[in-house]
């Protein structure tokens, strides 16, 4: 794989602004890896090729005029999950009804990165509506794992997941609300950080979370080296005066972390729902590596994690907002599911099986108010339970999934095993999905690193610290 296509962004735009290499070259190159493999991944649904050279050609120029006014990112190519705006990009965001929609503006996290001087390629695939752990939809069609095609890549920023993992952008910009950077960053073999609630603004999705709902979203990075971890979360993070949950918060710094004095909580599963004998013993390696620093290093369970499913599914219905069924149907009133699923069996529908089956089962948490309000309270007693175990000097490894990427569909016949991750976005805390190389049959493994509220500084230090140790993205393989 050419050079360019294995360095972080970090020593991209390091290398750009030595005369080293120019944009145009480092975007041409990403642009050819582009052609080469999405037509096999459907990462990639519209190409902003001409405006990403101009652009390039552009940087270059700015660069020999005016090298003092360069950001940290300059001439550096990423890509953007298609529901974030990107002035002059579709934001379908996976719905038939939308497919025409078009953004005259970009999002706010997708100006900070322009400032920044990134150079967006294109936009990515995403599940329906964003709410589903395959990126399939009827604008797009399906997005597959570049490791293995016959494998999802994750829900709902799995274009990205995809995009990151086979080469073509060396970093990507996605969403989470139950795991949505950090399944596609572990099923594809790369970095995801889903940031502490309130870091980083989410204005310019769609949909967009309402209520309390939206500290349960983060707007973060997937990159294929640790190392851009930190400086995309420092490029995106502050109020823009827009969205509701973001607040002003002090950053630490993980270039002054020392891992050996972390005390580590080392959480093999959640109770519930079994994890595989790879991932299990891939953590456990990991438990071992942190102990060989000098961390404090032992093991954790927290009952209530069990129910996870439950925690996050009753933060989602109290805090109210336009219901899914509504917003599959454009506004309005809901859609008709029992019908549309007639139209579904003659593979006459505009929707996929996962949309269709959410929007039938949203209203169960609504006919149990009572019930509702108390399992919120059963998951802030949680959130305070691990909260005092980290406090501001432990981190938790905890499964990214159930299992390594599994094949396409085979998520409908284990629909829970997204809560390893969504029971982070009830909690609030950051998270850090990290790769740790290849099963055996050639499917990534990772693990999550998760912190208090506030200390994502720890958990990117310690993504940097097993990076090292494990070596981190692994190149797919040529097919």
């Amino acid at each position: 794989m050419h050079l360019f296509l294995m360095k972080s962004a970090t020593e991209l735009a390091a290398m750009i602004k030595r005369g080293e290499a120019t944009s145009e070259a480092v975007v041409s190159r990403h642009l050819e890896r582009l052609s080469e493999v999405n037509p096999a991944l459907n990462a990639v649904v519209r190409v902003r090729r001409e405006e990403a050279l101009a652009e390039a050609r552009e940087a270059d120029r700015v660069l020999h005029e005016a090298p003092e006014s360069v950001g940290p990112l300059h001439g550096v190519p990423c890509t953007i999950k298609e529901c974030f705006e990107l002035e002059g990009m579709p934001q379908s965001s996976g719905l038939v009804s939308r497919k025409d929609r078009c953004s005259t503006r970009d999002a706010t996290a997708v100006r900070r990165l322009r400032a920044a001087g990134a150079i967006p390629l294109g936009v990515t695939n995403v599940s329906e509506l964003l709410m589903w752990m395959e990126s399939n939809n009827r604008v797009y069609g399906r997005c597959n794992n570049p490791y293995d095609p016959s494998r999802i890549t994750g829900g709902s920023s799995g274009g990205e997941g995809a995009a990151v993992g086979a080469g073509i952008a060396p970093f990507g910009l996605g969403s989470d609300i139950g795991g949505s950077i950090r399944m596609p960053a572990f099923f594809n073999g790369v970095f995801g950080h889903k940031p502490s609630a309130g870091l980083i603004p989410n204005t310019g999705q769609w949909p967009m979370a309402e209520n309390e709902a939206v500290a349960m979203l983060g707007t973060g990075p997937l990159a294929r080296r640790a190392e851009d971890l930190w400086p995309l979360v420092k490029v995106l993070a502050g109020p823009d005066g827009q969205c509701p949950g973001c607040k002003p918060m002090e950053l630490g710094d993980p270039a002054r972390v020392s891992v050996q004095a972390l005390r580590v909580l080392d959480v093999a599963d959640n109770g519930a729902i079994a994890v595989s004998k790879d991932l299990r013993e891939a953590q456990q390696k990991v438990a071992r590596s942190l102990a060989a620093t000098g961390a404090r290093v032992r093991s954790a369970r927290f009952a209530r994690l069990s129910r996870s499913l439950h925690y996050w599914s009753a933060s989602m219905s109290a805090a109210g907002g336009t219901p899914f069924g509504v917003l599959m149907n454009g506004g309005g009133e809901r859609k008709r599911v029992l019908p549309e699923l007639g139209k579904w069996a003659l593979r006459r529908s505009d929707h996929t099986l996962p949309a269709l089956a959410l929007a039938l089962i949203e209203r169960v948490p609504e006919a149990l108010p009572q019930r509702t309000r108390a399992l919120v309270e059963e998951g802030r007693a949680l959130r305070q339970e691990i909260a005092d175990a980290l406090g501001d000097d432990g981190v938790m490894l905890y499964p990214s999934y159930s299992r390594p990427a599994p094949r396409h569909s085979m998520p409908l016949l284990r629909p829970l095993d997204w809560v390893y991750t969504a029971i982070i976005n009830v909690l609030g805390f950051p998270s850090t999905q990290v790769p740790l190389g290849l099963n055996r049959a050639g499917i990534p493994l990772g693990v999550q690193v998760i912190a208090a509220h506030g200390n994502d500084h720890l958990t990117i230090a310690v993504a940097q610290h097993l990076e090292r140790a494990f070596g981190g993205w692994v190149v797919p393989p040529s097919r």
